[in-house]
């Protein structure tokens, strides 16, 4: 067991794509973690498949290294808002972080989310200005706006001394001069073990041990991995389970692991201060407390921000259910959302009136839409209905989720921008203009009018614009008619195939989103109109064949590219009226009700309603 002097517990946290997995590949590797000949692939603690084809953070990972006779215990965490949730718990387990900022971008909405969390779990930061490589890197503005940003957000004394580390997490160099980086990462190790505390619990006090992330394995079960709080924990020691609600139950260690670079090594014990991970309890949830039988004290719940954004998941009953997937029942759907509220706190999974479809609550577009690629990657086929956000009504007012919006994109785009985040009721809190062309935006937003928004943003900066968010607070609720979709939509009448010379027939009146040989049911949407109303078309005809010969007939014909959709934006196209459905193989947009009478009929009994309320 190592002198509690001799351990340092940080997290790595900042805004997304500014390099905090890179810096942590590079710190492993001068460690010397691995051996000279051990194949380590980039971005090492980005396991998971979708983490590496995307190139983000989605779960946050652990690792230690030995610097000296220092144990560094380090956590990566993501950097998108939407899996927030991941970083508030990761606050719990360590003493300091390092705030990583990008030498160009500079704080983003992310860096005053995560910023905000550590300052109120009182963590010592330490702040990295990465990618000091890049060209028009200007690190002198980026230190003065985060020390802007840690005064705004009431930083202490003590947490607005921080030191200023310079590095490039690609190049692998840091420096604690701007003008001259050293070649390896000597100058963060040693800021980390001269500036990070150690950790101050007591050995010799009573167990207690909080579950902040989970793992499976599937000869050890679950395992819990957290931090001892105070006390030692050891192999075969008989141990309480607290849960959130305060019920004890008794269970028993069965094997007890430390961290060596990626990999898990077994140990005897562990005291207080050290991050570990135990086995051989059931049933063990993120948020218990572990703790010595004969003085059961629980440690405080992890507190999560509530979710902002809610989807209907439903059981797949379009025409051509159960033809792709594994699993299509309720039965399954349910299990697999229930088991997903184990390792993701910021998730809600609430069951409705029918047992085939189920609300789930999530953080963001994003966050529920990594669900359903996992989901559907397993063999799951299912419905969902369009994001709609979560209106709350504090103090007797109707209030809404107001998102913090950063927009970088050329001066010539900057008027279309801004007039089409007028309509979606946007209001700009800040303009910086560099001098370099491009422009940097700040605006506030409902979370409401973004949803949708990113397709047509990057249409009117012809690509070059750039958008993050983050939530921000809770503010009155702006009335109907913020963002959705304008345009109407081409309805197949016919359940076939789509042919060339059906298809042909329809592209005048708008935009296709799928190709010639396709299979299409009646009610699938097929496209997007030109106009404002949705109508009904038939691209499964087929050319009348005669025996006359045409005289245009070795004319070629070309057809527009079709549109054709990726998950995430199947999902910001849809209507109040309207599911995707999405199975292992297909994303298929649809209306709710298939059939065109019913859905007339349906509509005529709605504006009914509507005009008697």
């Amino acid at each position: 067991m190592h002198s509690r002097d001799k351990i340092r517990n940080i997290a790595i946290i900042a805004h997304v794509d500014h390099g905090k997995t890179t810096l942590v590949d590079k710190l492993l590797q001068q460690s010397g973690t691995f051996r000279e000949n051990e194949a380590v692939q980039e971005r090492a603690m980005d396991s998971n498949d979708i983490e590496r084809e995307r190139g983000i953070t989605i779960l946050a990972k652990n690792t230690a290294i030995q610097y000296k006779d220092y144990l560094i215990n380090i956590v990566d965490t993501p950097g998108h808002a939407d899996f927030g949730g991941e970083v508030e718990r990761i606050m719990k387990m360590v003493d300091g972080v390092l705030l990583v900022v990008d030498a160009f971008e500079g704080t983003m909405p992310q860096t005053k989310f995560v910023l905000r969390k550590a300052l109120e779990q009182h963590l010592t930061p330490i702040v990295v200005v990465n990618k000091i490589d890049r060209p028009n890197a200007r690190p002198a503005e980026v230190v003065d706006e985060v020390l802007d940003l840690f005064i705004e957000l009431g930083a202490d004394d003590n947490q607005l001394d921080f030191p200023v580390v310079y590095a490039s997490g690609l190049m692998g160099m840091s420096s604690l001069n701007p003008e001259k980086l050293s070649e390896n990462m000597q100058d963060l190790y040693d800021t980390i073990v001269s500036h990070i505390p150690a950790p101050t619990e007591k050995v010799d006090e009573p167990l207690q041990f909080l579950v902040t992330l989970m793992d499976y394995n599937e000869y050890l079960g679950r395992i819990a991995i957290g931090r001892v709080n105070r006390g030692v924990v050891r192999q075969g020691q008989p141990i309480a389970v607290i849960n959130r609600e305060g019920q004890v139950k008794q269970a028993r260690v069965e094997k007890l692991f430390g961290f060596q670079g990626l990999k898990r090594i077994e140990i005897e014990e562990a005291g207080a201060g050290d991050i570990i991970a135990i086995s051989g309890i059931k049933d063990i949830n993120i948020g218990e407390t572990l703790a010595d039988p004969a003085n059961p004290e629980a440690l405080p719940v992890l507190k999560i921000d509530e979710p902002t954004l809610q989807m209907t998941f439903l059981v797949n009953n379009s025409p051509f259910a159960g033809r792709e997937g594994k699993w299509v029942t309720s039965r399954k759907l349910r299990e697999r959302l229930f088991k997903e509220l184990e390792t993701d706190v910021s998730l809600r999974v609430d069951e409705t009136d029918s047992p085939d479809a189920f609300i789930v609550s999530g953080r963001g577009e994003l966050h529920l839409g990594i669900l359903i690629e996992n989901m559907r990657r397993e063999g799951f086929e299912l419905q969902v209905s369009k994001p709609e956000v979560i209106i709350r009504v504090i103090d007797g007012q109707k209030m809404e989720p107001i998102e913090r919006l950063i927009i970088d994109l050329p001066e010539d785009s900057m008027g279309s921008v801004m007039e089409s985040l007028g309509t979606r009721k946007a209001e700009m809190v800040n303009m910086i203009n560099n001098g370099s062309g491009n422009v940097r935006l700040e605006f506030l937003i409902p979370a409401r009018g973004l949803i949708g928004y990113r397709t047509y943003f990057l249409t009117l900066t012809r690509g070059y614009g750039v958008m993050n968010h983050a939530f921000d607070s809770y503010g009155p609720y702006a009335g109907s008619g913020v963002g959705g979709r304008h345009e109407g939509v081409l309805i197949s009448s016919e359940t076939g195939t789509s042919t060339f010379y059906g298809m042909l027939s329809v592209e005048d009146r708008g935009t296709l989103f799928l190709e010639p040989g396709t299979e299409v049911y009646e009610g699938m949407i097929v496209g997007e109109h030109n106009r404002d109303n949705d109508i009904i078309v038939n691209i499964c005809k087929e050319k009348q064949l005669t025996n006359v010969r045409s005289a245009t007939k070795e004319d070629t014909v070309k057809m527009k590219t079709p549109r054709l959709y990726s998950m995430e934006q199947a999902l910001e196209y849809l209507n109040d009226d309207e599911y995707c459905e999405i199975t292992p193989k297909s994303i298929r947009l649809r209306k709710k009700i298939l059939n065109k009478g019913e859905r007339e009929r349906f509509e005529k009994q709605r504006k009914m309603a509507e005009a008697n309320a």
